[in-house]
């Protein structure tokens, strides 16, 4: 969800808008920037979803190429220039003028991107803002490009796995709705002209079929009803807790949905420690990663980090850990690379996604093809049995 809000810091009043799930998610998100906020508001769905459309900024080939200006030696105002003068797209465009604009009126550079919070978020903005002190903005976004890239092939990998078993259930859902809505209907109508008596699994699946044919309207009606349910239910976080604590009850599943949100929130607060963010604000700043279950939990973290206890410590005691991560986050404390470290972590947990992954679809495949074959098939000869037994009766 899409927040505005008015907030005074060191800079005077600003304007920003942030994503955030809830009200307080955005009021934390503006607080760990240092800011005050004085006003907040959400905005309303359908213009966020037209905003949405219209936001085409690549932050990842931006940092990109302006790693790339900055190494050859380019200022920054001039590096951005040439980036502004060089893009097609209006809104991006737009971005990076305003980014010119913002720098000579003498804002530091993570300032400005501050003010455009919409596009930078602010894992970004801090990465960029503890690299002016040392001047190394340029190593900042690399480290930046490197993680998007890192997060993006993990969700990429789990995109593509799911691509061909969603075309089958959309091909074979089709095909079971094409046979019970039109098929099964006429060769109802058949048998009953020529009055003879239906095994009862034929006279089942018949009379679904009727049934179907009859309130196919009020059918894809209650479907699109429970489509937009969910898609707003999912907005609200008391929803996503029942569905936190139903996941739960999977342990398979919540086992490799909890790994997935280890690996993206290790991931992030390592990035973070890497480039000099304390980590109390750190850890606030990578929150909305975890569930809303998990939140919950490293909140409780933080307060013990922040009575003087050890990262891994907070952690086990909040599980918000497994063995193998406990290990490599002690190593990392004794041995002062705790975000370094952290990144391992979230390698290891990316390396047992990806074989989970690949073993999941090579037994869920076949299984979901041989599952929609065989209702189809039962379909179909449940429809040819009255025809064989009418044949051999005449017979």
């Amino acid at each position: 969800m899409r927040f505005h809000l008015k907030a005074v810091g060191k800079a005077g009043v600003v304007s920003m808008t942030v994503e955030a799930p809830g009200h307080s998610e955005a009021r934390r998100i503006a607080e760990d920037q240092g800011l005050r906020v004085v006003s907040l508001h959400a905005e309303r769905h359908w213009r966020a979803l037209r905003l949405k459309q219209r936001e085409t900024f690549n932050l990842v080939l931006f940092s990109q190429e302006l790693t790339t200006l900055l190494n050859a030696g380019l200022p920054l105002i001039d590096a951005l220039e040439s980036l502004a003068e060089k893009e097609n797209a209006p809104q991006a465009r737009k971005t990076l003028s305003e980014l010119v604009r913002l720098l000579y009126e003498g804002k530091s550079f993570s300032q400005a991107l501050g003010q455009l919070s919409a596009v930078f978020p602010p894992l970004y903005v801090a990465l960029v803002q503890s690299s002016e002190k040392t001047g190394a903005v340029g190593d900042a976004l690399g480290r930046y490009v490197s993680y998007r890239q890192r997060m993006d092939e993990v969700r990429q990998k789990i995109v593509s796995a799911s691509i061909y078993p969603m075309l089958l259930l959309v091909v074979g859902g089709g095909v079971v709705l094409f046979l019970m809505g039109y098929v099964v209907p006429r060769f109802s109508l058949v048998f009953e002209g020529l009055g003879s008596s239906l095994p009862w699994l034929s006279q089942i699946l018949m009379s679904s079929g009727m049934f179907l044919h009859a309130h196919q309207g009020e059918f894809f009606g209650a479907f699109a009803t429970v489509v937009v349910a969910l898609a707003f239910l999912q907005r609200q976080p008391s929803f996503r807790r029942g569905l936190d604590r139903l996941i739960e009850k999977l342990p398979a599943v919540h086992q490799r949905i909890f790994m997935y949100e280890l690996a993206r929130f290790y991931r992030s607060l390592g990035i973070l420690l890497q480039g000099g963010i304390p980590l109390v604000t750190a850890m606030g700043m990578v929150r909305n990663l975890l569930t809303v279950a998990s939140r919950a939990r490293l909140d409780q973290a933080c307060e013990r980090v922040r009575e003087g206890q050890s990262l891994s410590t907070a952690l086990e005691l909040n599980h918000l850990v497994t063995p193998v991560s406990l290990r490599l986050l002690r190593a990392g404390e004794q041995s002062g690379n705790l975000g370094q470290m952290m990144e391992r972590s979230a390698d290891f947990y990316d390396e047992e996604i990806s074989r989970w992954i690949e073993w999941f679809v090579r037994l869920f495949e076949p299984l979901l093809m041989t599952f929609i074959g065989l209702l189809i098939g039962v379909i179909v000869i449940l429809m040819y049995i009255p025809i064989f037994e009418l044949a051999s009766s005449i017979h």
